[in-house]
């Protein structure tokens, strides 16, 4: 092995590692110590300190005062904004978005899929007083969430296997059987929306539409709201004006 070969294998290696660090954090674990961080990316502590050290002088991870603890930097976020899920979708469905919480004043959402789970694009943060568990950049289960089951019911065969294989059970309401949400699915696809009750939280329901471009479902759009008796037909209105209006402008 050459010179240049071995300074290859060991920047991978460095690289391997950061990111294993990085990829510590997810949304139950938003601050961890320095050991915890060594745990869960399989590092030694030494290792681990070093690295941290390097993230945080990058700014990739920043060192809360008192606590010690450690979390994301503001750098991951401004590199974030530059992908084309965000400067792209995001930007192009903002305008809608606002639209759709001006005429329901609810908690609007914009999600992709990202594998098995829906990532939070955009997030507007709607009046009455719904618990709601999403942030922008959270992930959560395709088959719980309004947005997740519009994702989930154009995703690919496999993926669909894999989810319906074994759904978690979030809340006393999260549909969990097979059958169930199988025929959950074929309604989204039938109907063009999905809805939930209480299955992400409790207290909460969601509706959602699709966003295509062209032929392909790229994204979803939804609302959460604490009831869907009455209000579902206008809620469901105020969605599909929108997420034409995001195709229109996809294309």
């Amino acid at each position: 092995m050459d010179a240049t070969t071995r300074g290859c294998t060991m920047a991978a290696s460095v690289t391997s590692r950061a990111l294993a660090l990085l990829s510590a954090f997810d949304d139950r674990h938003r601050q961890l110590t320095l050991t915890e961080l060594a745990s869960r990316a399989g590092l030694p502590v030494p290792t681990a300190h070093r690295l941290v050290g390097e993230l945080v002088r990058w700014r990739a991870l920043e060192r809360l005062p008192g606590s010690g603890r450690y979390v994301i930097g503001r750098r991951i976020w401004d590199l974030g904004l530059l992908a084309p899920v965000q400067t792209g979708l995001r930007q192009v469905a903002s305008p809608f978005l606002q639209d759709v919480y001006a005429a329901t004043l609810a908690t609007v959402h914009l999600a992709v899929r990202d594998g098995l789970e829906v990532l939070y694009v955009d997030r507007l943060s709607g009046h009455a007083s719904v618990p709601v568990v999403s942030e922008i950049g959270s992930r959560l289960p395709l088959h719980s969430t309004g947005v997740g089951k519009v994702l989930l019911a154009y995703a690919p065969a496999e993926v669909q296997r894999q989810v319906l294989a074994g759904p978690p059970r979030i809340t006393p309401y999260t549909i969990t059987q097979p059958g169930r949400l199988a025929a959950q699915l074929e309604r989204v696809r039938r109907e063009g929306y999905a809805q939930t009750v209480e299955e992400m939280s409790l207290g909460g329901c969601s509706v959602a539409v699709p966003v295509r471009r062209e032929a392909d479902v790229v994204a979803s759009i939804g609302l959460v709201v604490p009831s869907l008796e009455r209000d579902r037909p206008r809620l469901v209105t105020a969605l599909r004006v929108a997420a034409e209006g995001i195709t229109r402008s996809l294309r």
